[in-house]
Parts: structure tokens; sequence; C-alpha cells
């Protein structure tokens, strides 16, 4: 390490004020930072420096999102292998395909090594995909600022496959992170200056888009579905049908997330495990969370009690509402993003309970767009500074009626 440190002092020269690369000095200092820990020290006694930086609170929120990260590896490829494996789809005429069988042959097992496998050959494109294009966006907007690359990306790199069906073309994986990196954060001044959730405005333009390569009934399994089979999510089928679409699936199974879905959000489990490690480090609030399952429970509750005869989405419990779509990986890592949520006490249980109030009504009274976690955040995003603002200026006011009692007492 000693020489790597040695060789990146020797080049700083040609990238500060003054040297040939000054231009591209944001460019070394990324990768500078993201080796060894900044040289720059806090001095003197009118700043606070707390051990938590920007680098350790990425790496913390990419460590929470392991769990989800195994499960879209191996969803992935277990979905489509049961179902080919079961005749009910056949496998995708694609190079993922050529791939797999040059090593597994006409093998689709469902086992853990070969769905992951295959899963991997899915991800994988759609992972580094998004780094490569992402990364570069951030890199250029650096450079032409001035600024330093922080590693506001490296979460958003994460989370923006995770939200992705797996057969998503490589070109519309390259628009949507592109979208999201220029028109959620950068014109607004980069990471920390953003009010949009990167990669849900990413996830939002390619809905919006191209509806026909993010929604549908085969799209969430990498094969093709046989006559008479769907690949559908279990929201959807609960969209058309109500609780009697969910009859002879198990809850279980859907908590576990092997259902299909978007790779890294149909388990509850792995986005509880994150939530869970957020929470014990004081990167996510536990108030946002909970907020969100009370105003999902309750407004789903509400929907329960009044039922309807056209809308068979009215009757799906709360309890199923947490365990279907990006409910939990949404409330886990998109709904406590500390840049875009509310960041007042109070305010975080207010912003939590919108989340969950809005998702409810989404899904329930709009059953076109079953998902309805995507857009209730980012709608509250926007909500989020007034929310804020609120509860500011009120303590602030209290805090003037208290100095003024003081005040008048001492006179």
């Amino acid at each position: 390490m000693k020489l790597l440190r040695d060789f990146l002092d020797s080049q700083e020269k040609h990238f500060v004020k003054g040297g040939r690369f000054e231009k591209l000095y944001p460019f070394y200092e990324a990768n500078d930072t993201l080796l060894f820990t900044p040289g720059d020290v806090t001095k003197g006694k009118t700043h606070v420096r707390d051990s938590l930086d920007l680098k350790r609170l990425m790496i913390t929120v990419v460590i929470a999102l392991l769990p989800a990260l195994l499960m879209a590896f191996y969803n992935t490829g277990y979905q489509a292998n049961h179902a080919i494996m079961n005749n009910q789809a056949t496998p995708l005429d694609t190079w993922q395909t050529q791939v797999y069988m040059m090593i597994f042959g006409n093998d689709f097992s469902d086992n853990v090594l070969q769905s992951v496998f295959h899963g991997a050959l899915y991800f994988l494109p759609i992972f580094i995909m998004t780094f490569v294009i992402g990364g570069h966006v951030e890199v250029a907007s650096a450079i032409i600022r001035g600024h330093e690359i922080n590693e506001g990306f490296l979460v958003s790199g994460f989370l923006f496959p995770l939200t992705l069906p797996p057969t998503i073309p490589l070109w519309q994986v390259a628009l949507g992170i592109t979208f999201g990196v220029i028109l959620a954060k950068e014109v607004f001044g980069g990471t920390g200056m953003n009010i949009l959730n990167v990669a849900l405005t990413g996830r939002a333009f390619l809905f919006f888009a191209y509806p026909a390569q993010i929604s549908g009934d085969s799209v969430w399994i990498a094969a093709n579905m046989t006559d008479g089979a769907t690949g559908a999510t279990w929201l959807s089928q609960a969209a058309a049908g109500g609780s009697e679409a969910l009859q002879g699936v198990s809850w279980f199974d859907a908590f576990l997330g092997f259902v299909p879905g978007s790779m890294g959000e149909t388990s509850a489990a792995a986005a509880l495990i994150g939530a869970l490690i957020l929470t014990l480090t004081g990167i996510g609030s536990w108030r946002t969370m909970l907020g969100v399952a009370l105003g999902t429970a309750g407004t789903v509750l509400l929907f329960n009690f009044v039922g309807s005869d056209t809308n068979a989405f009215f009757n799906v419990p709360f309890y199923w509402h947490f365990v279907l779509g990006g409910w939990a990986f949404g409330m886990a890592f998109m709904a406590t993003d500390p840049v875009t949520s509310a960041f007042t006490e109070q305010g975080k249980w207010i912003y939590g309970a919108g989340i969950g109030i809005m998702v409810a009504l989404v899904r329930v009274v709009n059953p076109a767009y079953p998902e309805g976690m995507m857009l209730a955040i980012l709608f509250m995003n926007m909500f989020a500074p007034f929310i804020d603002h609120f509860f500011v200026q009120a303590n602030i006011k209290r805090r003037q009626v208290g100095y003024g009692r003081i005040a008048a007492s001492e006179a």
C-alpha cells in the first residue's frame, strides 16, 4: 500500500492547480480518496468533525443492501429456471442463455448454484452499465464544475439496477441512470442538494417513457412464458383479483422474496435486514420507516372497511401490501434517503405517513398502476422541505417566546 501511496503522491502535482491535468483533478481526487482516507484535516475551534463522513455513510448503506443484492442474483435465476423446469416457460433466445447452456447444458434446475449463475448473467450487465454510464456522468459533471467527485453516486448505482426487471434493454438502463443523475441531482448542485431520489427518478423516467419494457405480465421473469402461464407479479394479480387471486400462494414466500418482480425488490426479509442495519447505525430513521408502515396499514384498513364491488383490491389485507412489490425495499432504502427525506424528528413521522397513505391510494384506487411505492416516495420528496420548514419555524417561534419570558423575568 505504501508503494501505491507514494505513486499517487508523485502524480498529484500534475493534477493540482497549475498542473498539466488541472481540469482532471476531480478524477484524481476521487481515486485517491477511494483508496485512502482523505488527508485534509479540519483545524480550528469552530468546526465539529463527525467520524461518520460521506464515504463511510455510503459504504454502510451498501452493506445494508447486500442481502437484497444477493437475492437479486438468486431469485432472478430461480424464477427463470423454476418456470422452465416446470414447463411453464422456455429459455430466452439471448446470449445469457447461450452462456448458461455452455456451462450447464439443457439442465435448468432451480438449485442455488445454477439459479445464482443464471441470475448473474442478467443482473451483472445491468449493474455494470449503471456504474459505467452513471459514473462517467458524475465525473463529467464534477470536471465541468471544478468540484470534487463525491461518493453520492455509489448508493444510487446500487439502488437503480435493483429496481429493474431482468430483461430490460441495456440502452434503456443507460438512459434511465443518465436522466436520474442529471435531472434529479446535478441540476440542483450535486449530492446533498437534490430534492428527488436519483434512483427512483431514473426508474420513473423508464416507466413512463418505455412502459412496454418495464411493465406487463412476462417482463418480470427472464424466460418466455408458455400459453396459459403468466410471469405477472403477485401484486399485479392481487390488483386484478383481490384476495382471491392470492389464494393458494404463500405469504411467507412473498416475505422471503421467492416471487417474480424487480430483481432486488422482491424480498421483504432482505429489506428488513437492511433496515435494521440502517437504524442501528443511525443512517436510516426508524420514525420514517414506522410512519410508512402505519400510514399504509391505516389507509388499507380503511379501504377494507369501506369495501368495493368493482375493485377487488379493496379487500386485500394490509399485511399483504407489506410483502408485495417494492414496498419493503422502498420503505427501507428509498424513503430513508438522508438527502431527500425530512430531517426534523416530527417531520419524519408526517413524511413517512404521507408515503404510506399515498402508496395505498395509488395501489388500491388506481389499479392500473398497482405498485405505487415509487410515485409515493417521489411525491413526498417534493413535500419534505415544506414539512421541515413548518417544524423549524414552529421551533424558532417557541424559542422566541421562551427567550421573551426569560428577558421579562430578569427585567
